[in-house]
């Protein structure tokens, strides 16, 4: 019995012995300078610096082009819970980069083991959760210092990164935070990502992104609203723009 050997294809060897050192350069170099930071400048403006350099670095040496639409619906320097679809770990270098806001996320507590990105979510006063335990008494604290610093905040409703682009449920613990804090809340879309980098595959692509910015949802008045309805709401908003470079018929076939 012969066995045929498969030779890896041109992106694999692309991104293992190129984008994978150069991004992890990135990360050394960038994060160093955002913990330095820290300690002389409180705020993470520096740090966020940083982390908007990281995400250019990391698109450009890609070769990932964003196209961007509907940044004018948002007011400059105002604070915003930005509720994005998740498909690509290139999700975070987009937004990062395509926003012009002091961002903050809330992360599984497993990425403040890693070296220099770990450290840096931490030093920047990012949020790090146990998704199997979340504290939410320290999560909603932690979101309402942000609005008061005049700071914005990136959540991921899905949970996970979805694998064919379709917009799975949103989880209701993130809409509780805005609704509660009478944050304004706009729902991006991020639309062919995943073809940057399928989940699973150890491989990246040069293509092109985009991202739609929809119109903020005022949240004043609207404490006690159902959360769970709130984001299905927003769901709404989101997904005919996430969902338009997927297949009709994949689309309509949802469990």
């Amino acid at each position: 019995m012969t066995f045929a050997y498969r030779f890896p294809p041109y992106h694999w060897w692309r991104t293992v012995f190129f984008l994978i050192p150069a991004i992890s350069l990135y990360t050394i170099v960038l994060g160093t300078l955002s913990i330095g930071s820290s300690l002389f400048e409180k705020r993470g403006y520096v740090a966020h610096w940083c982390a908007r350099t990281w995400s250019r670095l990391i698109l450009r040496t890609t070769g990932v082009h964003v196209d961007v639409a509907g940044l004018e619906r948002l007011a400059p320097g105002r604070s915003y819970l930005f509720v994005a679809t998740h498909q690509s770990i290139y999700d975070i270098p987009i937004l990062f980069w395509s926003l012009p806001y002091q961002l903050r996320i809330i992360a599984k507590e497993s990425l403040g083991s890693f070296p220099f990105l770990g450290w840096h979510l931490r030093r920047a006063g990012h949020m790090l959760v146990d998704r199997r335990r979340p504290d939410r008494t320290a999560i909603f604290a932690w979101a309402s210092r942000l609005s008061s610093s005049g700071l914005s905040l990136i959540v991921f409703p899905e949970g996970t990164r979805s694998r064919d682009g379709r917009v799975e449920r949103f989880k209701g613990l993130s809409f509780h935070l805005a609704l509660e804090a009478g944050m304004p809340v706009v729902p991006l879309a991020v639309v062919g990502s995943r073809h940057v980098m399928l989940k699973g595959r150890l491989a990246t692509y040069p293509g092109r992104a985009r991202l739609v910015v929809h119109d903020p949802i005022d949240t004043s008045g609207l404490a006690g609203t159902d959360p769970k309805a709130f984001a299905e709401r927003v769901r709404q908003i989101i997904a005919p723009d996430a969902e338009s470079d997927v297949p009709h018929d994949d689309v309509h076939s949802r469990a």
